[in-house]
């Protein structure tokens, strides 16, 4: 059988820890293995500050950790794409998915597409998102400055993160269902070394409301069964904090694929699931324990078990070993870019930059980036990145565009991605794309430069098909794990259709934005200065609002 170069030994969907172990095994046993994951590369832990019970590391973060399981993975020859699986063949032979970078075939499959948060359909959860009602302190913690915090959960998620908010709120108190924690004793022990934690058992939400944000909360002791409320008084809201635990995401999954009434895959005890060749790993399969380490576990397991069924094929098909190429464009940042903020130390160091170079040689053609400058500090940080920008490749390029005067109202300061000609593609970042936007920026200048990221046909003729302006202001924090596939994605909305633009803004540098829309979550997505949009976004999601506008 002739081989294709889209045929991969293993296709692994998503690249959380359960994922990168399974890269890591297949790819170390000399197969070539592919991690397609549509948003940040380790998943939910990567919000998460601290782990404390990984064996054999004392303390690190969740992103730390998971970063250092991508370059081992990396190392051994797996191949990451910045992709979303929408949808799959599953039951042959050789696997089709079908993903928004294009199609990819593989011999097996593994699925580690992890869990969402869950919500829990209290009265007014669903109108107070974004204005209030949160679901990551990391993201959104920061808007709750000197407020009071309540959060509902009585897992290990919910004790860490209520630690996390001490850090911002004024008082944090815990809303526990339950007569007790659900977590082992010594994390919520750790509650007794903070003055500003108050916890009640056996209390449940019933209800949030206010006007532009929230400024009230029902509760019920389902003890006594007293009900009782909970106001702002002098200040201006409060946040409600929801870890109640997770969703499997697999609802997009085809049927074919077992699963229990909750939606999680069902496995055998070597993680294959009903159909040959299809594997599943971490907090999508049903278990006991969701935690780093068992995810960990599941991906070495479903790994070299699924080994024997490739190596088998191989023999059945006809198919010669496969050879690992060169991973496809995609911003490849180190940790400490993930990380860094902007100092005196510079953006880019020499592995970034050679990274970069990699990328940008694929460019069809050059980008041109202008600068929109005023006199505030950040235009000086804009100044400073650009210059550090000139040199790495002669596919970019960048100039001083005007100031206030000639920006014809525009919000200032700001880059604006043009093509060679010096035509707007519709993006603009509002501040230096750091953080977990430095991804987005990468990604922005790869759409216009081409050949860009693909998109399904549906998808695109949806957006061809627009015929009046609109504008998109996706509002961010640096910090935020899930702003960045938002950003990409009404960025490509803007480098297929000429009639969207795509604004980024980080909100440290713009407050006015976050009090004229009440932002107190992030990602804000916001539709010609009127519509108010929170949460992920992807860019079948951005399809069909602007079509439904």
């Amino acid at each position: 059988m002739q081989t294709e170069n889209d045929l991969y030994d293993l296709a692994i969907v998503g690249g959380g820890p359960a994922g990168l172990s399974a890269a890591l095994y297949m790819a170390r046993a000399k197969y070539r293995v592919i991690v397609l994951e549509k948003a940040e590369i380790g998943g939910q832990i990567t919000i998460t500050s601290e782990i404390v019970n990984y064996p054999g590391v004392e303390k690190i973060s969740g992103k730390e950790l998971t970063g250092n399981m991508r370059r081992q993975a990396e190392n051994f020859g797996a191949i990451f794409a910045a992709a979303q699986v929408l949808d799959m063949e599953l039951a042959k032979d050789i696997k089709i998915l079908r993903t928004t970078k294009g199609e990819y075939k593989a011999l097996g499959v593994i699925l580690a597409t992890g869990a969402n948060p869950r919500k829990l359909g209290f009265k007014g959860e669903r109108e107070f998102q974004g204005r209030g009602v949160a679901y990551c302190a990391t993201c959104d913690g920061e808007f709750f400055s000197g407020l009071d915090v309540f959060v509902i959960g009585g897992g290990f998620a919910a004790v860490e993160e209520g630690i996390f908010l001490t850090k911002y709120a004024k008082k944090v108190t815990i809303v526990v269902r339950k007569k007790e924690f659900s977590c082992a004793r010594t994390v919520s022990d750790q509650l007794k070394n903070f003055r500003n934690i108050v916890v009640l058992f056996e209390t449940e939400l019933l209800e949030v409301g206010g006007r532009d944000m929230v400024t009230y909360a029902r509760f019920r002791n389902n003890r006594t069964q007293k009900e009782w409320v909970h106001e702002a008084g002098n200040d201006p809201g409060f946040g409600v904090f929801v870890f109640a635990g997770y969703v499997p995401n697999t609802d997009w999954i085809g049927a074919e694929v077992e699963k229990d009434a909750h939606g999680y895959l069902l496995t055998d005890h070597s993680q294959k699931t009903n159909l040959d060749g299809v594997y599943a790993a971490g907090d999508v399969c049903v278990k006991n324990l969701r935690q780093v380490v068992t995810a960990v576990s599941d991906g070495a397991a479903a790994a070299t078990s699924l080994e024997k069924e490739v190596s088998e094929l191989h023999k059945k098909l006809g198919i010669p070993e496969l050879v690992t190429e060169t991973s496809t464009p995609q911003p490849q940042k180190t940790e400490s870019a993930a990380a860094h903020e902007w100092g005196g130390e510079g953006f880019l160091n020499d592995a970034i930059r050679g990274q970069l170079q990699g990328v940008f040689g694929k460019f069809r053609q050059p980008v041109v980036l202008k600068a929109w400058l005023n006199e505030e500090p950040l235009s000086g940080e804009i100044l400073g990145f650009l210059r550090e920008l000139e040199g790495v490749s002669d596919k970019l390029t960048w100039k001083e565009a005007g100031n206030e005067e000639s920006a014809k109202g525009r919000i200032l300061p700001s880059i604006e991605v043009c093509y060679p000609d010096g035509r707007s593609s519709g993006i603009w970042f509002h501040g230096v794309p750091g953080g977990h936007e430095f991804n987005s920026f990468i990604i922005a200048l790869y759409n216009v430069a081409g050949p860009g990221q693909e998109i399904g046909q549906e998808i695109r003729e949806k957006l061809e098909k627009l015929d009046s302006p609109v504008n998109i202001k996706v509002l961010v924090s640096l910090s935020c794990t899930m702003c960045p596939e938002t950003v990409m994605s009404a960025q490509k909305a803007a480098a297929v259709s000429g009639y969207v633009e795509a604004e980024m803004f980080d909100l440290a540098h713009f407050p006015k934005l976050k009090e004229k829309y009440k932002v107190m979550s992030v990602p804000c997505m916001i539709l010609n200065d009127e519509k108010v949009y929170f949460g992920k976004k992807g860019i079948g999601d951005i399809a069909d609002i602007l079509n439904k506008k």
